[in-house]
C-alpha cells in the first residue's frame, strides 16, 4: 500500500445502493462440505437449500432453548 492515497476527487458513496442485499459468503471445511453434499443429493435438493434448511432448524432450537442466552 502507499504510505498516502490522494481522496481529493473521490465521491461519497459511489457505489453505495439502497435497499441492496448483501449474501454473506459462508465456507465451510473439506469434510463438512462433503457431507452436506451427500446428504443434498440424497434428498434431490440444492446445496444452499439443505445448509438453510439445517442452520434454520438449528437456531430455531437455540433460540428457544434455555441454554443458549443470546444469539
Amino acid at each position: 500500500m502507499k504510505p498516502e492515497y490522494d481522496f481529493s476527487r473521490a465521491e461519497r458513496g459511489k457505489f453505495y445502493r439502497e435497499g441492496a442485499e448483501i449474501r454473506l459468503p459462508i465456507y465451510l471445511n473439506a469434510k463438512l462440505q462433503h457431507r452436506l453434499e451427500q446428504v443434498a443429493k440424497k434428498r434431490g435438493k440444492d446445496l444452499g437449500e439443505v445448509v438453510n434448511q439445517i442452520l434454520t432448524e438449528e437456531v430455531d432450537i437455540a433460540v428457544s432453548s434455555a441454554t443458549y442466552k443470546r444469539i
